[in-house]
């Protein structure tokens, strides 16, 4: 049986509801609206039948928005929303949202979070514990420095389903320049594919390369993430629109489908829908 293609990893947006409070506004490829009837067409060219649509923005009004775009879109198998893991009484949020059939999970905006260890305080773990309760995903969002404390995380809460945001974003772009930039990041990348249960998103690599970025470059970071999480713990993301910094949907498909094309068609058909159907249950 032929597995339906999925995009594990995008987004929609509207600039004008005020609460992307990291979108550059000098930023066109960014600060504009993005809709469904935007992406539908790359869709269907690239025969993608479905989408996990991810938030951008630390409010629960953004996640109700993006349920009530997956309520009018088919194409949207599921939410990754968002609740503020301070606040307690974000609970009765999150069990609101768990009665949605396309939600799926949350992810605190980790990487923009000042403190490295904001994950790991005291006050936050109610969150990691509901959503095991509610057998929810956790879309883990951060950079390299972040790897030691997820390790940490994780190990607290082993039952926690997670998956890894843009493999972690890999500071692809010192490499270009040859500083070393790979090493510690892989060996943090191996530490939580052999010692966590975690998945991984292949999405991301382009932007965090400089804008002369080629598949060589990307090389290295994607073939390390698929030989530690192996294809059955890896799935594709397109990170559209933030993609379109350095290249438009089907160019980072082309050079996905480049990076994993040494792998038997199954695994394939795993990392490019398997995966992300499994992980996030989507029906």
């Amino acid at each position: 049986m032929t597995l339906p293609r999925i995009d594990a990893h995008q987004h929609f947006w509207q600039p004008a509801r005020g609460d992307y409070d990291w979108m550059p506004r000098d930023v066109p490829e960014l600060n504009r609206a993005y809709a469904p009837d935007d992406l539908a067409p790359a869709l269907a060219a690239h025969q993608i039948g479905g989408t996990v649509l991810v938030q951008a923005a630390a409010t629960v009004h953004e996640t109700e928005y993006m349920l009530g775009l997956a309520d009018a879109s088919p194409m949207i198998r599921g939410v990754v929303g968002w609740i503020d893991f301070e606040d307690p009484a974000h609970l009765s949020h999150l069990e609101r949202f768990a009665r949605h059939p396309k939600f799926l999970g949350v992810r605190p905006m980790i990487q923009d979070i000042s403190d490295d260890n904001w994950m790991l305080r005291e006050d936050v773990q109610w969150a990691y514990g509901a959503l095991t309760d509610l057998d929810l995903t956790f879309d883990a969002l951060g950079f390299p420095q972040h790897i030691p404390n997820f390790r940490r995380l994780i190990s607290k809460w082993p039952d926690l389903r997670v998956v890894f945001d843009h493999c972690l974003k890999p500071q692809i772009s010192e490499a270009q320049q040859g500083r070393n930039s790979f090493s510690d990041w892989a060996e943090g990348i191996t530490a939580l594919a052999q010692e966590t249960g975690g998945y991984c998103k292949l999405s991301g690599l382009v932007t965090e390369a400089s804008e002369d970025v080629s598949i060589e470059d990307l090389r290295p970071f994607a073939r390390h993430v698929l030989d530690s999480f192996g294809p059955g713990r890896v799935m594709w993301g397109s990170d559209w629109p933030v993609c379109r910094l350095r290249c438009e949907y089907g160019d980072w498909l082309d050079m996905a489908r480049e990076l994993t094309a040494h792998l038997p068609a199954g695994e394939q058909a795993q990392i490019f829908g398997g995966t992300a159907a499994r992980f996030y249950r989507l029906g």
